[in-house]
């Protein structure tokens, strides 16, 4: 078990990171507010998970060693693998994930992308009280969460911020490309199920692209 690594880090890529140990690189796939705080040629700590699979070995990295205790747990439910488990600390934090399944708050399972209605009901019933409380100040208040498009949409301005760019020019790049989505390019529109129905939720790696292109001026 690889429980953290520290090293000055090498790269930051759109889903994971290298982090130099011992002259080895190591990469660590991350979510990416964990990503957004890593800087090229700074020193970085993160605590880690390693997923052994027959024909892989990943590793996954934390900010927070609370995280990676979450990933663990959340995995114990039925089909929940490391990339879902990843996905959902995408979206919450560990007290809101533990908050939302206290509650069976199914609402805010569900705005995790592969996250559907059963499953969020499974994920509260197989979960039950192993995560335990929030840990926070406040935490019997209900859970509060940004619309899923506002969770998304940070998603891919934090990803862009630690792969270096300034805050404000990757919320305008990423509010431009989206933009260009639905009003110029009828490929990119937002799809609909039929007349009156929701938008389709943002695509966070296509936006992340679309950003970059937009960035470097492709």
């Amino acid at each position: 078990m690889i429980a953290s690594v520290r090293g000055q880090v090498l790269a930051v890529r759109l889903d994971s990171a290298v982090v130099e140990v011992g002259g080895v690189g190591m990469l660590v796939q991350a979510a990416p507010a964990t990503l957004a705080g890593l800087r090229v040629g700074e020193e970085a700590l993160l605590h880690t998970s390693l997923v052994v699979r027959e024909d892989s070995l990943t590793l996954f990295g934390f900010s927070e060693a609370d995280e990676r205790e979450v990933f663990e747990v959340v995995q114990t439910v039925s089909g929940v693998g490391p990339r879902l488990a990843l996905a959902m600390l995408a979206v919450h934090r560990p007290d809101g994930l533990r908050a939302a399944v206290a509650a069976e708050d199914h609402a805010a399972l569900v705005r995790v992308p592969g996250i559907g209605k059963k499953g969020a009901q499974r994920i509260c019933l197989e979960l039950g009280d192993r995560l335990g409380p929030p840990l926070g100040a406040g935490s019997s208040a209900p859970v509060e969460q940004a619309p899923a498009g506002d969770v998304r949409r940070q998603q891919v301005v934090d990803a862009l911020v630690g792969l270096g760019y300034p805050a404000k020019q990757a919320g305008d790049a990423v509010d431009v490309v989206t933009g260009d989505a639905s009003a110029d390019d009828p490929a990119g529109a937002p799809a609909h199920d039929g007349a009156g129905a929701a938008p389709a939720p943002l695509d966070v790696a296509a936006t992340l692209r679309a950003a970059l292109r937009h960035l470097s001026g492709r």
